[in-house]
């Protein structure tokens, strides 16, 4: 066997493992950023539907996105059996794992808006319906030959196919969910309902930049000309100029060195830089994840604003820097890297490249949101709701939805449900507001 099938083989297999250990990264960073009550219930809820996720790709997903058929889907492929894809130059196995660890993450990425206060039995449906209509559709535009790719849409590594997707999927959950019991007052005002676990937060953005490094590197997809570190060492630059930037605007403004704020700024330069990280040179990657850094900071503060609850920053994180990153490439783009479409604005491409980008944008930005509202608003008539009962947000997931908490040591085994509720209690005067999701 051509010994090049076999490292391209191997490395595609290694990228394939670090991304779906990124989902380890996630339970860290959402369960850090939630309240303990809570956390059994982000851990758990992740492994599960990440298997029907793996189900649902294997069954259809795979074919939507490179199957044979049209501009819009593809209509072949279906229920994948193992066999070797032609042209392709390492496994067909391994390629179908890499792809399948990528609609995982988008799946994690969009339930980030459900976090605290969704049922169970909503995780579970839109897990099957956003793995069928939504994640594969738009991978198919810009990734599968679809109506995108053919007009050249630069996304090596899915800034707006895994992300913005995501984001758009979180940003219809929290609309339909709405607001978390004490989030806001009745006049409107937020109120701070800060995570259980900062240091669970930061080592789960760690495990994510590691991670990224299979996400970005491992889209290469090939070792033959060591391609791959050029990638790995732009996302790198990213998501520290990202970190970096995150800080000092917190500071800055608000006096204060928000180590969270920080924390998404790293993840917000690691997403900038996933659309752009092959296509363009070192400087201008450390430009991406600077800008990613300081968008993260207003968006969060934007959307507290307009009351859109969103616990996890899914919309901030993923969404405004993913389109930050897609819309970068029709900037920034070399003539020497842009094996796909055309150089940037500041490369003499003129506005061609970016009028792509933006394109691609607003199209998978509107159909992922408006089918993910749709599906999700179809899903609460059908279930009665999306949302658990005022008690048991206030009890927590842990205890309401799977009868075990995610800390059984803190709990008086005598009262669980009242310790549980003492320790977790929301903000003395805020308001607690009645529950009609």
């Amino acid at each position: 066997m051509d010994p090049m099938f076999l490292m391209n083989s191997l490395w595609v297999m290694v990228a394939a493992v670090l991304v779906i250990l990124m989902l380890g990264g996630f339970i860290l960073l959402e369960a850090g950023s939630t309240r303990m009550k809570n956390a059994g219930h982000i851990a758990g809820k992740t492994i599960f539907t990440f298997g029907i996720a793996s189900l649902v790709f294997w069954a259809v997903g795979y074919g939507l996105i490179f199957g044979e058929g049209n501009a819009l889907f593809g209509l072949t492929d279906f229920f994948y059996s193992g066999y070797e894809i032609e042209g392709l130059g390492l496994s067909g196995s391994v390629f179908f794992l890499f792809q399948l660890a990528f609609a995982g993450i988008s799946l994690t990425i969009a339930f980030g808006g459900f976090a605290e206060r969704a049922k169970l039995s909503a995780y579970i449906i839109f897990a099957v319906l956003f793995s069928i209509f939504v994640y594969p559709v738009i991978a198919h535009w810009i990734w599968g030959g679809g109506w995108l790719a053919e007009h050249g849409k630069q996304d090596f590594a899915g800034s707006t196919v895994v992300h913005l997707t995501g984001a758009m999927g979180a940003l219809a959950a929290t609309i339909l969910l709405k607001p978390r019991i004490g989030k806001y007052n009745k006049d409107g005002s937020p109120n701070n309902i800060e995570g259980h676990n900062q240091v669970f937060t930061a080592l789960g953005v760690l495990v994510l930049w590691v991670g990224w490094f299979g996400f970005n590197a491992g889209s290469t997809v090939a070792v033959d000309d060591a391609f791959f570190g050029f990638v790995a060492l732009n996302t790198n630059l990213a998501a520290g100029a990202g970190a970096v930037a995150a800080l000092l605007v917190a500071w800055a403004v608000t006096g204060k060195a928000d180590v969270p704020t920080m924390l998404n700024g790293a993840l917000a330069g690691l997403v900038a830089i996933t659309a752009s990280c092959a296509f363009v040179d070192t400087w201008a990657a450390v430009v991406i994840g600077l800008v990613a850094g300081i968008i993260v900071f207003y968006s969060m503060r934007f959307f507290e604003k307009r009351k859109i609850d969103d616990p996890i920053f899914a919309l901030s994180v993923h969404g405004t820097p993913g389109i930050w990153g897609t819309l970068s490439t029709g900037l920034f783009a070399t003539p020497e890297l842009a094996s796909v479409g055309q150089p940037g604005l500041f490369y003499g491409g003129g506005f061609t490249q970016l009028g792509v980008q933006a394109m691609g944008v607003a199209a998978s930005g509107l159909y992922a949101f408006v089918v993910a509202f749709v599906l999700l608003a179809i899903m609460k008539k059908v279930l009665n709701g999306l949302r658990v009962t005022e008690e048991e947000e206030i009890i927590g997931l842990d205890l309401s939805e799977h009868g075990s908490y995610g800390y059984p040591e803190l709990l008086q085994t005598s009262q669980p449900q009242q310790s549980a509720s003492a320790q977790q209690s929301v903000t003395p005067g805020t308001s607690q507001g009645t529950v009609n999701s």
